[in-house]
């Protein structure tokens, strides 16, 4: 029987795009400005960059900026941005888990739209570890996660919707008493071809992300309910976690 691979590698292939086009560069270049107004900067990583455009839009406003993402097919689409050539040498091939960069490269690492959460708690802490190793003293982190109280209250279990000439079927659930939500996509293109995946996250909440950061020598500065500048609570549309590697406060 042929082994599979990953969730987290099938399902970022090139139909993730069709699924998410709400990801495009129009937001990007808002939630850029937004990081950049709350000390974001200097030279800067985003990791599982997709196809770069958050790195395009810092690099827009005179950010130092690289990206690095698993996926090849996303990489790839780096070529359909306005102006591919600012990325250009920017974007690498990499796992979150062992990052292709030198201790202390960075002034700044953003990791967003949920890109966290997808290996297990071991594969989690290994990602903050070299999130904690190519961070320079006094750098600063931003992780931009669901809102776990948000998802379990207002969980859709099934959505059907067209796009493109796509039929995009959804199904969602949340298991292991709240602490994982599950996605199941299923695309049907019009000669009868499917394609499907399933997305599996862990959500954790404020006080686990501060106890999974200051393991990491990342202690934890401010926490945001949205890039629209929401307070952080239960009915948040974003969790957003700026933290900073520093020795431990006295």
């Amino acid at each position: 029987m042929t082994q599979r691979d990953p969730w987290y590698v099938d399902a970022f292939r090139g139909e993730y795009l069709t699924v998410y086009p709400h990801r495009d560069l129009v937001t990007a270049r808002v939630e850029a400005r937004w990081l950049m107004d709350r000390g974001v900067g200097g030279r800067l990583l985003d990791m599982a960059c997709g196809y770069g455009r958050h790195v395009l839009a810092f690099r827009e406003q005179g950010v130092d900026a690289y990206g690095m993402d698993l996926s090849m097919d996303l990489l790839r689409r780096a070529r359909e941005l306005p102006t591919p050539e600012m990325v250009d040498m920017r974007l690498v091939r990499g796992d979150v888990r062992c990052v292709p960069f030198q201790r202390n490269s960075f002034d700044a690492v953003v990791v967003l739209f949920s890109s966290f959460g997808y290996f297990g708690e071991d594969g989690d802490r290994a990602m903050l570890g070299e999130i904690a190793r190519v961070l320079k003293m006094n750098g600063v982190v931003v992780l931009d996660l669901m809102n776990p109280a948000r998802v379990r209250a207002s969980l859709v279990p099934h959505s059907r919707s067209e796009r493109d000439g796509l039929l995009i079927d959804e199904k969602r659930i949340v298991r292991d008493d709240g602490k994982v939500v599950e996605k199941s996509v299923r695309i049907t293109e019009k000669n009868g071809m499917v394609r499907s995946w399933r997305e599996s996250v862990r959500m954790y909440d404020v006080e686990e992300m501060r106890m999974l950061l200051a393991g990491r020598g990342l202690w934890l500065e401010a926490v945001d309910g949205g890039f629209k500048d929401e307070p952080m609570g239960p009915d948040a549309p974003r969790q957003i976690l700026r933290a900073r590697r520093a020795p431990a406060p006295v």
